[in-house]
């Protein structure tokens, strides 16, 4: 698929997302949009630099809001101008996502070119904590029971989206980490396709803070899912 556009939240981000954006505009993808979710002060040179880069657009939020805010942010200025690309791309601003994966992913809409793509990660690599892998496997087992379709990475940051599928996802509860899940849920409501791509080992550095950490606390995925699942809010 051509003119695939990146979405990037972005807190507090490391001086290597620079580097980063330069090795993603040299893929197919064609325009990247990032979005300062209310990063502290000290980090604006970083955003100041982004925005020189041609083909990337900077949207801020004056404070934080969450990864969920900051995708629909992303999700309205898309919709805005849906002429210019078929679909998009969302990645992580930490180094979350290698550019191999989101090469993958990009390769695999060749053939999913519609609904949601995920990229599913690898839980057995070495950096990956026991509780990161059994945090992951016990969300994805209750997603199952609930909603009755078995997703390996219910909570994976790398998906790419169909053009199409914007303007309800646009209307998915959720400003934080919970809007992850729920918008698988509202997919497959919709009977939205939902496809599934492995990618690499995964990627978080021992002892690092990771803002927007795709490895949340399990009881807390959980129990948003079952509020959802009790009381319905998305159509």
């Amino acid at each position: 698929m051509k003119n695939i556009a990146a979405i990037i939240p972005a807190f507090n981000p490391q001086q290597s997302l620079i580097t980063y954006v330069h090795q993603l505009l040299a893929t197919t993808i064609t325009q990247i949009i990032i979005v300062n979710d209310g990063s502290d002060e000290k980090y604006a040179g970083i955003f100041e630099e982004l925005k020189k880069i041609d083909s990337c657009k900077v949207l801020e939020h004056d404070r934080n809001i969450g990864k969920g805010g900051a995708l629909k942010t992303a999700f309205t200025y898309i919709w805005s101008q849906r002429g210019l690309c078929q679909g998009v791309i969302t990645v992580g601003a930490h180094g979350q996502h290698t550019l191999q994966d989101v090469k993958l992913v990009l390769t695999m809409t060749k053939v999913f070119s519609e609904g949601i793509v995920l990229g599913i990660r690898n839980f057995h690599s070495s950096d990956s904590t026991l509780l990161s892998y059994w945090g992951n496997r016990v969300t994805s087992l209750f997603f199952e029971l609930l909603y009755h379709r078995k997703l390996m990475d219910t909570q994976t940051g790398l998906r790419f989206i169909s053009i199409k599928e914007l303007p309800w996802l646009l209307k998915v509860k959720g400003e934080r980490y919970d809007y992850d899940t729920n918008m698988l849920v509202a997919a497959l409501k919709r009977k939205c396709p939902i496809f599934e791509v492995e990618i690499g080992q995964i990627r978080i550095k021992k002892n690092t803070v990771i803002q927007y950490d795709e490895i949340t606390n399990a009881r807390s995925i959980i129990a948003k899912m079952l509020m959802n699942y009790l009381k319905p809010r998305n159509r």
